[in-house]
């Protein structure tokens, strides 16, 4: 692309942010749009976080995602609309007349895997590990989708029980049940549930394994992605006999959300843009039977 007087700034910010594929989709959005635009990673350490929200304004950037370890410290500073309210995370930012505007869409990231799985979730049982930020744009989708009853259990069990407490006044529809991080509990909560979900940051080391061997059947979501896309909770999954997807098409997805909300146009298309990038990481192509028609 020619950059020129005109060229319009996005990006992210992230400490550490180089690992980021954000930009390798991003670029395929603005690409396949036309538009005079360029996505750039932006290194920011958590004590200048401030520092370059301002920066950030006064270069004239137009927008940006968050990832971590900002997603709650940019809640905390930008006036955020309803869904970043609610699930009390940030991932994307715009700048408009007033300053910068917040948002999130990371769950509708997830929700777009759930319908990319063709899954019908209503009435149905779903078992969430982690009570993270990820976990909450998780049960954030989960509300949205009616499901019947939502499991969470995490390692901790104060902040598990504090999830579930954000998650009962925020969702006073939505059946939430704590769920002890113990095998035998996991297992047999498993079987029933149609979905089984992964927010933990359990497999952001490659040698690190799922704790909990799985059962059951249905599909199972895991936010962590790798690089060939098997990663500890998928393999756990697979060996139950479960259809299993990494993050990577959440992050695409979600990315996907965030390019529509800041040039108020259609959503790119994600399936397109999912199959270039597991060819540029030489990795097998996902099944999601609802974004891909046969």
């Amino acid at each position: 692309m020619n950059i020129t007087g005109t060229t319009k700034i996005y990006g992210i910010i992230g400490w550490p942010v180089s690992h980021s594929i954000s930009p390798l989709f991003q670029a395929t959005f603005i690409e396949e749009a036309a538009m005079n635009a360029v996505y750039l990673p932006f290194s920011v350490q958590p004590e200048q976080l401030k520092t370059a929200l301002d920066g950030l304004m006064a270069l004239g950037v137009e927008g940006f995602n968050v990832t971590v370890p900002h997603k709650e410290a940019v809640f905390d500073v930008l006036e955020c609309d309803s869904d970043a309210v609610a699930i009390g995370a940030v991932n994307s930012v715009r700048r408009d007349d007033r300053g910068w505007q917040a948002s999130n869409t990371d769950w509708l990231g997830f929700r777009s895997v759930v319908e990319g799985l063709s899954l019908a979730l209503e009435g149905e049982d779903v078992l969430l590990f982690g009570a993270g930020g990820t976990a909450r744009a998780v049960i954030h989708a989960m509300a949205s989708l009616q499901v019947g009853r939502l499991f969470i259990c995490n390692r901790n069990p104060q902040r598990r029980d504090l999830l579930l407490e954000h998650a009962r006044k925020t969702y006073p529809n939505l059946l939430c049940l704590p769920l002890l991080w113990e095998e035998d509990a996991v297992m047999q909560t498993a079987k029933t549930a149609k979905l089984l979900v992964n927010s933990t940051t359990i497999g952001l080391n490659p040698k690190q394994s799922f704790p909990f061997p799985l059962s059951g059947r249905g599909a199972a979501i895991d936010a962590v992605y790798s690089v060939d896309g098997q990663t500890a909770f998928c393999q756990a999954a697979i060996a139950a006999g479960r259809v299993a997807v990494d993050g990577l098409p959440m992050l695409v997805a979600q990315g996907a959300a965030s390019f529509a909300w800041w040039h108020d146009c259609d959503q790119p298309d994600c399936s397109k843009t999912l199959r270039a990038i597991e060819q540029q990481l030489g990795r097998e192509p996902i099944k999601l039977p609802g974004w891909f028609v046969s």
